[in-house]
């Protein structure tokens, strides 16, 4: 499968391929600037782009012929840097060719483009590329060379470092990458957040699991249809991997395609990395806003309109992250309630 994604991309590189476009609405100011051949030469299902803000160190997974870095390199200014990672040289050869006049126009060398794999983000492919060259295998020892290399260069000089990225953006690729492989995706994509760091993710999903007989498919699946995420298993993916604050920002309505009775369509999801967890480990009373009578958080706390519930330091750090606090209220607590949390209710947040 990933032959057939590399195949197909590569050719989506050199000529334009309507198969691969969803239709989307960018920001005709930040396309002002663009070669026309980076954005007929662009493949996505969604502006990840508009969640760009000034100084943000963005990572796009993906990122292909460069169109959404040079859009984002116009907002994050000259205090700011976006970062492209794609593992296709034929598409990385298309962004890098247009780097030094695009620099020109925005006033600075804002963005880079990298190649490596969106699942394995620490994993440099052109140090492993040169690694090759000098070391070409011809036996199961040259193998475990490669492998021993590989984690070496990991550990000393990963590709995108822990805790670097202020927002992580991708436009229809996430779809791409083997089922197996995607809940690592999705642990890496946590590894490079900073703590309050974002997430902005553009992709195709399905309204129901895509049986076994699409997935084999080579021609669906670099297509962006049998690789899709049911769209419940998507967005628990991201809390899965500890991201929080999961939301749908966009859905389009109606399907891009159906394949065999299944919906697939485009949408948008963001969510946030927790912030750094509070030092202290006393209870602390959190006062839930509304308008619902009750809500529940990624860690299984419940909380009800009006009444005072318990946290622990790692509970209280999530409500402090920018996607819940304006929902909450301190609700400063007793000392005898700071030593000991209420019966019956879970550490994380509370019972319903």
């Amino acid at each position: 499968m990933r032959q057939s994604v590399l195949d197909r991309y590569s050719g989506g590189a050199k000529a334009r391929e309507e198969a691969l476009c969803c239709p989307v609405e960018y920001d005709r100011r930040l396309l002002e600037p663009l070669p026309q051949e980076i954005i007929e030469r662009d493949y996505g299902c969604g502006d990840p782009s508009r969640y760009v803000r000034p100084g943000d160190v963005v990572l796009d997974l993906g990122s292909g012929g460069g169109k959404i870095c040079y859009m984002a390199a116009q907002l994050v200014g000259e205090e700011g840097a976006v970062i492209g990672v794609d593992m296709n040289d034929d598409m990385l050869a298309l962004a890098r060719k247009y780097q030094r006049e695009m620099a020109e126009k925005l006033g600075g060398d804002r963005v880079r483009f990298l190649k490596g794999l969106i699942q394995d983000l620490a994993l440099d492919l052109a140090a492993t590329d040169r690694w090759l060259a000098e070391h070409p295998i011809t036996s199961h020892r040259g193998l475990a060379a490669l492998h021993a290399f590989q984690r070496e260069q990991r550990a000393t000089a990963p590709l995108i470092a822990d805790g670097t990225i202020d927002l992580v953006i991708s436009n229809c690729v996430l779809n791409l990458v083997d089922h197996h492989e995607k809940p690592r995706l999705f642990r890496e994509i946590f590894r490079v957040l900073r703590p309050g760091g974002r997430v902005a993710i553009s992709d195709i999903v399905a309204d129901r699991p895509v049986p076994q007989a699409l997935m084999e498919d080579p021609e669906l699946w670099s297509g962006c249809i049998s690789g899709a995420m049911e769209e419940q298993a998507f967005l628990d993916a991201f809390s899965a991997a500890g991201l929080c604050g999961v939301r749908i920002d966009k859905r389009e309505p109606t399907p891009w395609r159906e394949v065999e009775g299944i919906a697939f369509r485009a949408i948008t999801v963001t969510a946030e990395k927790p912030s750094a967890a509070a030092t202290e480990e006393q209870m602390r009373r959190v006062i839930y806003r509304g308008p619902f009578a009750r809500v529940t958080d990624e860690r299984g706390g419940c909380f009800v309109r009006g009444a005072a519930t318990p946290v622990d330091a790692a509970g209280w750090a999530l409500l402090q992250s920018a996607p819940y606090r304006d929902h909450f209220l301190p609700a400063d607590p007793t000392e005898e309630e700071a030593e000991a949390p209420s019966s019956g209710c879970r550490p994380g947040g509370g019972c319903c």
